[in-house]
């Protein structure tokens, strides 16, 4: 699967009390949107780990983002 990056994204993600919480700028948001619609062609169960050593901001806690039929 071929992600294409926007730009200077920046994109963060946390584990609060109630939830999870992910922060990212215009071009964040625009590759996390490409995340997506690339998984959106996949076959079910594949998926993507994103984290501080790949793509995520330091201190971000893992994201994986994952394509169900379910």
């Amino acid at each position: 699967m071929k992600i294409n990056w926007i730009g200077d994204f920046c994109i963060r993600t946390a584990v609060r009390p109630g939830g999870i919480t992910i922060t990212a700028n215009r071009d964040g948001l625009l590759s996390l949107a490409e995340i997506c619609r690339a998984l959106a062609d996949e076959p079910e169960g594949s998926h993507l780990h994103l984290d501080e050593y790949n793509s995520l901001e330091e201190g971000s806690a893992e994201l994986i983002i994952e394509r169900t039929d379910g």
